[in-house]
């Protein structure tokens, strides 16, 4: 059954390296709003927020494309606190005819954020996190 993960969870609950774990070794591609703003040469990651528009279409572009190949299972990883973020995913995998699950990852290994989100950024990040109960 092809499907669709989402992984989602705030920043340092251990997104990316769940995913990469789940794709074995790469076996099934990650996709991810963080690839964007990350240099493939150097592994640095430099957020620019007012090109985050441009990650988040990437991100969905990416993942039609490797539906469109047929790949069995697809990963993106982001934070999704936001009900519109996962909009998109949901209405491909309908398209395509992809089951989606959507997988809420938690920090209880006391993980850090690469990526110098603040507490306080994470704090309202959290507070807008909704979980479904249907």
């Amino acid at each position: 059954m092809p499907s669709l993960i989402l992984l989602r969870g705030l920043p340092g609950s251990g997104k990316t390296t769940l995913a990469n774990l789940l794709s074995e070794e790469g076996k099934y591609p990650i996709h991810s709003i963080d690839s964007y703003f990350t240099d493939s040469k150097t592994g640095t990651y430099n957020f620019e927020f007012d090109k985050n528009h441009l990650a988040y279409k990437q991100c969905e572009e990416q993942t039609e494309q490797s539906i469109q190949q047929g790949i069995e299972k697809i990963f993106i990883d982001n934070t999704f606190t936001i009900e519109w973020e996962l909009e998109p995913y949901f209405k491909l995998a309908s398209k395509y005819g992809y089951s989606i699950f959507v997988l809420t990852v938690e920090n209880r290994h006391g993980g850090k954020n690469i990526h110098h989100i603040s507490e306080d950024q994470i704090q309202k990040m959290a507070a807008k996190y909704k979980v479904v109960l249907y």
